[in-house]
Parts: structure tokens; C-alpha cells; sequence
């Protein structure tokens, strides 16, 4: 158990260094590479971490609160039941990740790449994915109220039985998906005609 606050690294390789059970508090991580690593119940809160390399790492069990991940990699990563508390991922890639059991709480998912993520029955409320890439996603049953979906790509989405009442549909392209079962509100029923030609009013 190992407790980092307050540090800057830049270009470092964690990939090798046992990483688990640490605490980082208020560091920020710059070009830094935790590919293949071991970080399972890592806890990090108010921290940044920029263009960083978490391939292949396992981040299992871990809670991230106000931290953020901007364009980092996490393809193949395993995120299994980690929890991202308010956390900005601006422009990170999550192709191939295992989320299962991943804990998302708001926070700012916009540009993200999570073509063919898992997030099934997931409480996604009012989290922000602008323009992010959920083409091919699994979000069938989940809970999308008062989310930003403007612009995300939602081609071939699974979304049956997901309740998007409430949330930003703007520039969405609804014939790229099957939206049977989905749950919407009136605002959003219109946009959904519209886009198959409808007038209305």
C-alpha cells in the first residue's frame, strides 16, 4: 500500500511496478505508459492523467473520483466492477475493454471510444457523451435519463428496453439503429419522426 499526492511524472513506464491497493491523490501523469500493469483496487482521486498508456492493464476493483483521463488508451484494459466517480475521459479509448460490473457516475465521456462496450442494465444518468462512439454497444435496459447523447454515433447500438427520457438526442442519427423498446419522452419521439420524415405540427 503506497500513497503518491501531489506528484507530476512525465513519460514514465509504471507497466512493471505493482501498482496495487495504492492511493494517488491530486498527481498529474503526462505521456506515461501502465500498459499491461497491475493496478487493481488503485484508488485515485483529483488527479490527471494525459495521453496515457493503460493497454492491456488491469485496473480490477478500483475507484476513481474527480480524476481525469483525457485521450489515454484502455483497449484490451480490464475494468471489471472499477468505479469512475465524476471523472472526465474526454477522448479515451476503451476498444476491447472488459467493463463488466463498472460503476459509471456522471462525468464527462465526451469523444470517447466505446464501440462494442458491455453496459447492460447500467445506471448511466446524466453522464455526457458528446459525439462519443457507441457504435455496436450493448446498452439494452440501461438507464440513460438526462444524458448528453448530442451527436454520439449510435450505429447497430443495442438499446432495448433503455430509458432515455430526458436526454440530449440532438444530431443523433436514429435510423442507425433499432430503437424498439426504447423508453423516450414527447421531445424526443418527435426528433425520432422527424428523422423518418414525419411533419409534425
Amino acid at each position: 500500500m503506497f500513497q503518491y499526492s501531489n506528484q507530476k511524472y512525465e513519460g514514465i513506464a509504471f507497466g512493471t511496478q505493482d501498482l496495487r491497493y495504492g492511493e494517488l491523490i491530486s498527481c498529474t501523469f503526462t505521456r506515461c505508459s501502465f500498459a499491461n500493469g497491475s493496478l487493481d483496487e488503485i484508488a485515485s482521486s483529483n488527479c490527471r492523467f494525459i495521453a496515457c498508456d493503460f493497454r492491456g492493464a488491469s485496473l480490477n476493483g478500483s475507484i476513481h473520483k474527480e480524476s481525469a483521463f483525457e485521450n489515454c488508451s484502455f483497449n484490451e484494459a480490464n475494468l471489471f466492477v472499477a468505479k469512475f466517480d465524476q471523472c472526465k475521459m474526454t477522448g479515451s479509448d476503451f476498444s476491447g475493454t472488459n467493463m463488466d460490473g463498472i460503476t459509471i457516475v456522471q462525468g464527462d465521456w465526451s469523444y470517447t471510444n466505446l464501440r462494442h462496450a458491455r453496459l447492460v442494465k447500467q445506471d448511466l444518468r446524466g453522464i455526457k457523451f458528446y459525439e462519443a462512439d457507441l457504435a455496436g454497444a450493448n446498452l439494452e435496459k440501461a438507464d440513460l435519463r438526462d444524458c448528453d447523447l448530442t451527436m454520439a454515433v449510435l450505429a447497430k447500438t443495442k438499446v432495448q428496453g433503455a430509458d432515455v427520457r430526458g436526454a440530449k438526442l440532438d444530431g443523433v442519427d436514429f435510423k442507425s439503429f433499432t430503437a424498439t423498446g426504447m423508453r423516450m419522452d414527447r421531445e424526443q419521439a418527435v426528433l425520432f419522426a422527424r428523422s423518418y420524415g414525419a411533419k409534425i405540427g
